[in-house]
């Protein structure tokens, strides 16, 4: 189930070797892959990044992945956070919590992966969620909700509708995918988070050019007396006109 489709003109590739001057300094693009343990997050990333699938497992405790990429013609650093799984059903979620803030307050756009084969993976996802907006208040740093294992139809504990309305429910955007068998469902999933940051930085870029700006100083109210004198005196002073 693909609910989002992606347009022609976003580039995701790597750049190529050159000198510093070639190009400008890249701009940053912060991303974390949050959820419970034995989601995928570890392999979506490797898969997103190498086109390998690494297998079912989550080997990482908190890796940090970098890669120069384009989007839309401009030159960014893509850094994604892999998190640990630390959580596993609502006991252990308040912990759990803790453990990711640092993750949290470091990203800038999320990706809240639930196995489709997991339910207590699923209703990890809104408490998450809300930890997000708790730790980011004023922020409308983008979230998208992955439903993953797509492909083990058979073993499926959550419905696709469930994902789409939790979706709804919290404002996001929904995509159910299989990260082992199609490898552009994943690439979607990213490509649309880094643009959606990228539109972020690009408002964040308009407000600071607005905010120094010269404004236009407020009329001295003394200025304006005095020219309005003048005006009057200069007026008396002029002979009639002879009809």
């Amino acid at each position: 189930m693909r609910p989002l489709t992606m347009s022609g003109h976003f580039l995701l590739a790597p750049i190529p070797e050159s000198s510093p001057s070639d190009y400008p300094l890249p701009k940053d693009i912060k991303l974390a892959v949050l959820g419970a343990g034995r989601v995928g997050k570890s392999a979506m990333i490797v898969r997103f990044l190498t086109k390998r699938f690494i297998g079912d497992y989550e080997p990482n405790t908190g890796k940090l992945y970098s890669r120069l990429v384009y989007v839309e013609g401009d030159q960014l650093s893509l850094q994604i956070q892999d998190t640990p799984g630390t959580f596993q059903g609502q006991d252990h979620l308040p912990q759990g919590m803790d453990s990711l803030s640092k993750y949290v307050q470091w990203a800038e756009g999320f990706l809240l992966v639930y196995s489709i084969t997991d339910y207590n993976s699923y209703q990890s996802i809104r408490p998450l969620y809300q930890h997000i907006r708790k730790v980011h208040p004023d922020s409308r740093a983008p979230v998208i909700i992955v439903g993953n294992k797509g492909d083990l139809l058979h073993a499926r504990q959550v419905q696709a509708y469930e994902g789409i309305q939790l979706a709804n429910d919290l404002g996001s955007l929904f995509l159910e995918i299989s990260t082992s068998e199609n490898y552009e469902d994943v690439c979607d999933v990213f490509q649309h988070l880094c643009k959606e940051v990228s539109k972020l930085h690009s408002l964040a870029s308009e407000r600071r050019r607005a905010s120094i700006l010269p404004r236009p100083r407020s009329p001295n109210m003394q200025d304006l007396k005095r020219r309005f004198k003048q005006a009057l005196t200069s007026k008396s002073k002029t002979p009639p006109t002879l009809g």
